[in-house]
Formats: C-alpha cells, sequence, structure tokens
C-alpha cells in the first residue's frame, strides 16, 4: 500500500511544478482553453484513487510524502528513485494536473475523513493547488460540526494564504476545540494580514500548548513590533518549552533591539538547551552587539554543543573584533567539530587584522571541515605571519577541498613564492592546478572554492 500511495505522491506532485495556470478549472471553462493550447496526454494520478491510497498510512509515512505533494520533499527528480522509479520519466513532461469538479469534491470531502493522513493529504493538494475558487468552499467548512473538518478547512486556507478568508478564520480562533484555535492561528500567520494581530495575541494563553505555539509563530511572522512585550512575556513564563523556544524565534524575526535583553537572560538561565540555542540566534539576526559579551560567555560555557554553535555564529554575525581570541580558543579547544568548525568561520567573518594563534593552529585540525574552515578564515584575515604554517600545512594535506583553500590562503597573505606553487601543478585535482596557474599568473581569481557557510540555523 505505501509504495503505491507514493507512486500516486510523486505523480500528482511533480505535476504541479511551476505552473502557470490555477490547478482547478471548471469543466466549462475547459473547452476554450483546450482549443487555444494544444492537447496534453490525460497522465495525471487520479485524486480519488490517490486518496483511497492514503488510508491507514502511518502518521511517519503520510508526512514524508505530503511533503513531496508540497513540493517541499525535494529530490523527486533524481535519476533513481527507490520509490516511484518507473513513472520519473513520465512525470518529467507532466505540467499541473487540471482538477475536474469531481475531483475538486473529492479532496474537499476528504477534510472530514475519520482517516488523519486522507485529510492531511486533501488539504495539502488543496494548499498546493493555489486555486482560490477553494476559498469560499473552505470557509463554509469552518462552520461544520464535524472538529476534523474544521481544522483541515483552516490549514487549506492557511495554506492557499487568501486574505478574503482573514475575518472567516479570525472567528475561528473562538473554537471549542484546540485543533481547530491551534490550525486557525497559524493560518493567519501564513495569510500574513496584520489585522489578525489583537484576536491572536489572547491566544498565547491559551490552555493548549500546541495552540500558543501556533500564535505565537503567527506573531513573529506578522513582523508586528507591537507583539514584542506579549512575545518576552512567554518567553520568560511559559511552562512549555517548545513554546518558549518558539517565541525566541518570533523575537528575533521582529527586528527590534529593544527584546534583546530578555533574549540574552534566556540564553543563559533557560532550562532548555533548545530555548538556549535559539535565543543565541536571535541575538545574531536582531544584531544584537551590546550583548556579545553574554554570547562569548556562552560560547566558553555552555554545556551543549548546539548552543555554543550558535553563540559563535552569532558573534560572527555581529563582527565583535573583540570576540576573535574567545573564537580562536573556542577554534583550539572546544570538543565538537562543529563548534569548532562554526568558531573558525565566525573568526574570518569578523576580521581582527591579525590571526589568532589558536587559530593558526588550527591548521592541524584533525577535522576536515574545521580546517577548511579556519583556512578560509586566514584568507579573509590576510596576515603574513601565517604564512609558514600555511605553507607546512599544504605540503601534508591530502584533502583537495581544503589545499584549494589554503592555496587562497597563501595568496591573499602575501605569498609570492614560485616554488610553493609549482609544486601544486603536480596536484590530481584539477581545481588545486588551475589555482596554482593563478597564482604563478599573479592573478587571484574567480577562486574555485567552497564557501563554508556553517549549518542552516534553527527554526520550529
Amino acid at each position: 500500500m505505501y509504495t503505491r500511495f507514493l507512486v500516486f505522491v510523486t505523480t500528482v506532485s511533480l505535476s504541479g511544478a511551476a505552473a502557470p495556470m490555477p490547478g482547478r478549472v471548471l469543466q466549462t471553462a475547459r473547452a476554450p482553453l483546450a482549443a487555444a493550447q494544444p492537447t496534453q496526454p490525460a497522465q495525471h494520478a487520479d485524486v480519488r484513487e490517490l486518496l483511497a491510497s492514503a488510508r491507514g498510512v502511518a502518521a511517519s509515512v503520510c508526512a514524508l510524502a505530503s511533503d513531496g505533494a508540497s513540493n517541499w520533499g525535494g529530490g523527486w527528480d533524481a535519476p533513481d528513485l527507490a520509490v516511484a522509479g518507473d513513472v520519473h520519466q513520465l512525470v518529467r513532461n507532466l505540467r499541473r494536473s487540471v482538477l475536474t469538479d469531481a475531483e475538486s469534491r473529492a479532496l474537499l470531502d476528504a477534510l472530514g475523513s475519520d482517516d488523519p493522513c486522507v485529510r492531511h493529504m486533501a488539504g495539502t493538494l488543496i494548499g498546493r493547488s493555489g486555486d482560490h475558487a477553494f476559498v469560499a468552499d473552505l470557509v463554509d467548512k469552518l462552520s461544520a460540526q464535524s472538529p476534523n473538518e474544521r481544522a483541515g478547512a483552516t490549514r487549506a486556507l492557511g495554506l492557499l494564504g487568501d486574505r478574503s478568508a482573514v475575518d472567516a478564520v479570525i472567528k475561528t480562533l473562538g473554537d471549542r476545540t484546540s485543533p481547530v484555535r491551534a490550525n486557525a492561528a497559524w493560518a493567519l500567520g501564513r495569510i500574513g494580514d496584520r489585522r489578525a494581530t489583537p484576536d491572536v495575541a489572547p491566544l498565547t494563553r491559551d490552555t493548549s500548548a500546541d495552540v500558543r505555539a501556533a500564535a505565537v509563530t503567527t506573531l513573529g511572522q506578522l513582523h508586528y513590533t507591537d507583539n514584542i512585550d506579549v512575545l518576552l512575556r512567554v518567553l520568560r513564563e511559559d511552562s512549555n518549552a517548545e513554546v518558549r523556544r518558539t517565541a525566541a524565534w518570533a523575537l528575533g524575526q521582529l527586528s527590534s533591539r529593544t527584546a534583546s535583553e530578555g533574549l540574552a537572560n534566556a540564553m543563559r538561565n533557560d532550562k532548555s538547551a533548545d530555548v538556549r540555542e535559539m535565543s543565541a540566534w536571535a541575538l545574531g539576526e536582531l544584531h544584537a552587539r551590546d550583548f556579545a559579551d553574554a554570547l562569548t560567555s556562552t560560547l566558553k560555557s555552555d554545556g551543549d554543543e548546539r548552543v555554543r554553535e550558535t553563540a559563535a555564529w552569532a558573534l560572527g554575525e555581529l563582527e565583535v573584533r573583540k570576540a576573535a581570541d574567545a573564537l580562536a580558543d573556542a577554534v583550539a579547544n572546544d570538543k565538537s567539530t562543529r563548534v569548532r568548525g562554526t568558531a573558525a568561520w565566525a573568526v574570518g567573518q569578523l576580521n581582527p587584522g591579525r590571526a589568532p594563534q589558536p587559530l593558526i593552529g588550527a591548521l592541524r585540525d584533525a577535522d576536515d571541515d574545521v580546517r577548511l574552515k579556519v583556512a578560509w578564515a586566514l584568507s579573509q584575515i590576510h596576515d603574513s605571519e601565517a604564512l609558514p604554517a600555511v605553507t607546512a600545512a599544504l605540503k601534508t594535506e591530502q584533502v583537495d577541498r581544503v589545499r584549494q583553500v589554503m592555496v587562497r590562503a597563501l595568496l591573499e597573505s602575501g605569498e609570492r613564492s614560485t616554488e610553493t606553487f609549482q609544486s601544486l601543478l603536480e596536484s590530481t585535482d584539477k581545481d588545486t592546478r588551475e589555482m596554482a596557474v593563478r597564482a604563478l599568473a599573479g592573478r587571484r581569481g574567480p577562486w574555485p572554492w567552497p564557501w563554508p557557510w556553517p549549518r542552516p540555523r534553527p527554526f520550529p
């Protein structure tokens, strides 16, 4: 069953890529369109069969399949797919499936299904259709007897993002069931209309943690600075760590430094590492340079590597040069490769004018990614005193991508010795050889080297 289900999802999801016209086209409008455009083969999966295949699918599999149908899954165009490989060539040629009235009605009816995966997939497909003709029917469903149907309708409205539905969704914030309230709050954030702010804010005190988290997320998405005090109160007081973490994220979206002190307190004192990590991230997002000392203290002392790494990233974002020595010490001594690598990136990002000795020593780090970021940082600093160490490291470095960045570091630090670069002409890596030729010719770019960004930042 699962394989058949994913085959259908793959077909439907890929048929929806980059469509110039809405997915739901009424039968009465199709004849003139058909006359004006070349005929396309009817190769899309039947919606009703897809929904039938979704029944009974485990929640984890349903979530992954739904990601694919939303075009969030990624990788569906790989040459060899473990599931649905036989439809790969077919879906490359598909355009958006044109939903008939019967198929559209099947999706709307499925929002009230007793099966959670069927409801979830129906809402996802309605949302990804981008067809605002669904809105009137979805608004009608907000008053349905079934809470599942009401929750599904609010989710679909959020995915469609139609502002004409805002007033109807606001009324649903008072629904007697928490899943409907949560979906309604979330939908208003997706729609992005600030009129909803006064109605969403009270839900930050809801008895349901899911509702509070959805409300907090929406307040962040609406980018309305009047929400700062509400979010700071949630960050200080909410009993649920995930809600507090989401509040820290939301504060990072509001582009107001008045939230920085509360975020710094949470970064220092919250019992949850997830909250501390997000608070550090938010301080970097807000460019809160006055709190560089607090981030430095967190980098040195927090017991969780994710928090220390995010503090290092934030210091790099702030570009406060006085943090260079603390970051270099983390490069040399932190037990986590992730922290060492991101701290090295941060030193290069803030460019202290001189290369700290612990950073230079890290050219011998056991981890390839750390050495790469150390070499990149040295190339940014342009310190000629680092030349002997980089030259020595290059002689023993076995990883081509690291060697490439070391060559850049030599050039940017003032190395002009032809002997150093002539030896690189024997490299088995063509990019290294190319860089050696450029160096001997006195040219500095473009550079065929990887940009050492740290990993993606945390989001709720």
